[in-house]
């Protein structure tokens, strides 16, 4: 089972290798076979890959768990059975920080490839942009160690491609020297939603790009993993991270904290403590997620997503969120990749919990709330966050996914991998 539990495989054959040698001989042993295979390591994508698999190998990633911090060089080293949680406590006992994403439970492969947004989005840039070297395993068996200077092809594909073009086994990226943040969360009712989101909206014009902040109508669940003041309550919530900057955290609050939260931890924090700030939830669950990528959120955008999922809605999701874009994420990265940057100012994610209404409800509802921005749609997907059939090509420039599937095919020249979603 993957992580998503809506999702049943079924594949042909399941494999767990732990080394690159053990995937050489899985890929040619489903070649002989007649399957394909699909790579997977937490199965936090495993969506797309819903009704794909019956003649294919499910290649599990999770026994590859090396990793390595040098402090030295600022690099890490993550086998590609590692999650984002290690990585955060590993690398801030040396007052590192990755790009990790807002959940310690994900696989650092799986968004590496992706992109990867963090906390340190808006000053770093995605976590891809960050790779400097990534080891894999060719359709034929062969075993690739890819740099800006060796296979350069396969190192510009994994840095923001998804896959499709070998099986991963341990990325190599930068760390960012980062000892303190000023982060935490502000929390207000539920019924608050309209007058914190524009508020919230019209003080992102004024922020540094230091500054990183989500803001979410959360629908949250009575469970024990959630903070005992927010469980199974309906809050607005603007949780968020400050570094380099972190004296400045206090006055750059004071027009949000002028609303009178509810709850603030905002606070001097070490970046370690920050895997878990986003209250997302670990464990294996039904849930279903879908993105929309703004160029822009007027006031207009406000009303259509608070008409769409706010208190008098009454929708079923469990949140809906809003997350502050550009600063680096839309500027080309130094580093060059299938995704360089991100095309639009927002990006609204919608999740709901499939447990009790079912998957297909969770799916129109998410959906719904969705078409309720189209207007302001920038016509690009952030493919990590995107369990519905959308089009993978949508995730790139129309120069960079050509390119990409010239790099797919030279590596994997008669289709051996399912590729990590379907073109629609």
């Amino acid at each position: 089972m993957p992580w998503h539990l809506d999702v049943e495989a079924w594949p042909a054959a399941v494999a767990y290798p732990a080394f690159p040698d053990e995937v050489a001989s899985v890929l040619r042993a489903a070649a002989a076979a007649g399957l394909r295979v699909a790579p997977q390591g937490t199965g936090h994508g495993a969506p797309p890959l819903s009704g794909r698999l019956g003649e294919a190998v499910l290649l599990r990633t999770s026994a590859m768990t090396e990793l390595r911090i040098d402090p030295e060089r600022r690099i890490a080293r993550a086998g590609a059975g590692v999650l984002w949680g290690d990585v955060v406590a590993r690398a801030g006992a040396h007052g590192l920080a990755a790009r990790h994403t807002t959940a310690a439970g994900v696989g650092v492969v799986g968004t590496s490839l992706g992109g990867g947004l963090s906390w340190y989005a808006r000053p770093g840039g995605l976590q891809c942009s960050a790779l400097t070297a990534v080891e894999l395993v060719l359709a034929d068996g062969t075993f690739v160690r890819a740099t800006d200077d060796s296979d350069a092809d396969l190192m510009w594909a994994a840095r923001g491609g998804g896959g499709g073009f070998g099986v991963v086994t341990a990325l190599e990226f930068d760390l960012l020297p980062v000892s303190s943040a000023y982060a935490g969360m502000l929390a207000w009712s539920w019924a608050e939603g309209d007058r914190v989101l524009r508020a919230w909206r019209s003080w992102t014009e004024t922020l540094p790009e230091a500054f990183t902040t989500v803001a979410r109508l959360f629908r949250t669940p009575d469970e024990p993993w959630l903070p005992a003041d927010v469980r199974g309550r309906r809050l607005v919530v603007i949780d968020g991270a400050l570094i380099g900057e972190v004296d400045e955290g206090a006055r750059l609050l004071e027009p949000l904290r002028a609303l009178k939260p509810e709850i603030d931890t905002f606070d001097v924090v070490p970046p370690s403590s920050m895997a878990d700030m986003h209250l997302d939830p670990e464990a294996p669950a039904a849930v279903y997620a879908n993105s929309v990528l703004l160029d822009d959120l007027p006031e207009s955008g406000i009303d259509a997503l608070v008409a769409a999922a706010g208190a008098d809605a009454d929708s079923p999701l469990l949140f809906v969120e809003i997350r502050h874009l550009g600063g680096a994420l839309s500027r080309p990265a130094q580093r060059p990749g299938v995704l360089d940057r991100i095309t639009g100012d927002f990006l609204v994610l919608g999740v709901g919990l499939a447990d009790g209404v079912g998957l297909s409800s969770v799916r129109d509802e998410t959906n719904r709330v969705m078409r309720a921005l189209q207007r302001w749609d920038s016509g690009a997907s952030y493919l990590l966050m995107a369990d519905g059939e959308v089009d993978e090509r949508r995730g790139w420039s129309s120069a960079a996914a050509q390119r990409l599937e010239a790099v797919r095919a030279a590596a994997d020249p008669d289709g051996l991998f399912i590729p990590p979603r379907p073109r629609t």
